[in-house]
């Protein structure tokens, strides 16, 4: 299958992070979500029935990104893919999170994660 439907550029503030200061003072982080679904039955009947509803996806990440806390972008990643595959008719999920600013010794603009789930 080769239908998509993306979600890139959302933004949110979050406090994950190993260190107590990261869990306090947050950090933003941006989420991109590409979801694997066949839109032949939308593309047919232009109906929201038929398709995924992105606002619905974008709701879930913001949950999992604004209210609760992780170590880890990894832990962060698994926890927002499985949502989605639980909550959604999707075939396959790959998201990328990135960590804006990191606090690490340097100049960096961010850290990023990316992983690939599907259904079982």
């Amino acid at each position: 299958m080769t239908d998509k439907i993306r979600l890139i550029g959302l933004s949110f503030y979050g406090y994950h992070g190993v260190s107590s200061s990261e869990q306090e003072t947050g950090r933003m982080y941006e989420v991109d979500c590409e979801l694997e679904v066949d839109l032949t039955q939308a593309g047919q009947s232009d109906n929201l029935e038929h398709t995924i509803n992105y606002e619905s996806v974008y709701l879930t990440i913001k949950e999992s990104v604004e209210n609760k806390k992780y170590s880890l972008l990894e832990k962060l990643a698994e926890e927002i893919s499985q949502n989605i595959l639980d909550k959604f008719s999707v075939n396959q999920v790959i998201l990328r999170i990135r960590k804006m600013n990191p606090p690490i010794a340097g100049h960096i603009q961010a850290v990023e994660v990316e992983i690939c789930r599907q259904q079982n």
